[in-house]
């Protein structure tokens, strides 16, 4: 088996994050051959970084409010319980999507490894939203997200045992799967949120979610 630069079966949260960001070739290997869980990935892995955008949204909302400019409290913790949760949410699904579309490209269905997939690749998207600390720099996580559909593309073959010659394929429809789911949530949260804002918080932006 496979071991990590830790010396450990698991690499610790920050050592993952390193490598999967900067030498992702030679740690999508690693990732397969680790012993994993659904549950052990999101209470390790997903549910720390997947907080880092609503989070720091809610902060940067409330950072370019002013006097004249006041944003309730109580929309910024809505605004990061809902992005929060749907970012969870999406994680799963685009796991599912991944397993359900691997035979398809020559892969093998396995709903860890592509959970793997899902949760790894989306490492970059979900660091970037420290940006959203800055509202006027939030555009910027977009290169995050361009990066994890790279990461997905070198992670896709290892995991999913897609052949070479289908991994372009498989890689371009997950990342227009992954475009409208990204879509969709970005929609309900908008009316969930709206639904609940009265007065002038109605007619804030709601921030993508994390």
């Amino acid at each position: 088996m496979a071991t990590n630069p830790t010396g450990g079966a698991h690499a610790p949260l920050i050592q993952r994050v390193k490598n999967i960001l900067t030498t992702p070739k030679t740690e999508w290997p690693v990732i397969d051959s680790e012993p994993a869980t659904i549950g052990g990935i999101y209470k390790n892995y997903v549910m720390i970084l997947a907080a880092i955008g609503p989070v720091c949204g809610a902060i940067g909302l409330l950072l370019m409010g002013g006097p004249f400019f006041a944003i309730p409290v109580g929309y910024l913790i809505a605004y990061a319980v809902i992005s929060y949760l749907l970012a969870l949410a999406g994680c799963y699904i685009l796991a599912l999507i991944i397993e359900a579309l691997a035979p398809t490209f020559g892969g093998t269905k396995d709903r860890v490894k592509a959970f793997k997939v899902a949760a790894y690749a989306s490492t970059a998207a979900w660091v970037a939203g420290i940006f959203g600390l800055l509202p006027p720099l939030a555009i910027l996580a977009l290169v995050g997200l361009i990066y994890t559909f790279y990461l997905m593309y070198l992670g896709l073959p290892v995991l999913m045992k897609t052949s070479a010659d289908k991994s372009v394929a498989y890689t371009a429809a997950i990342v227009v799967a992954a475009i409208v789911l990204y879509l969709v949530i970005g929609v309900i949260t908008s009316r969930i949120l709206f639904s609940m804002m009265t007065g002038p918080a109605a007619t804030l932006p709601v921030a993508y979610p994390g």
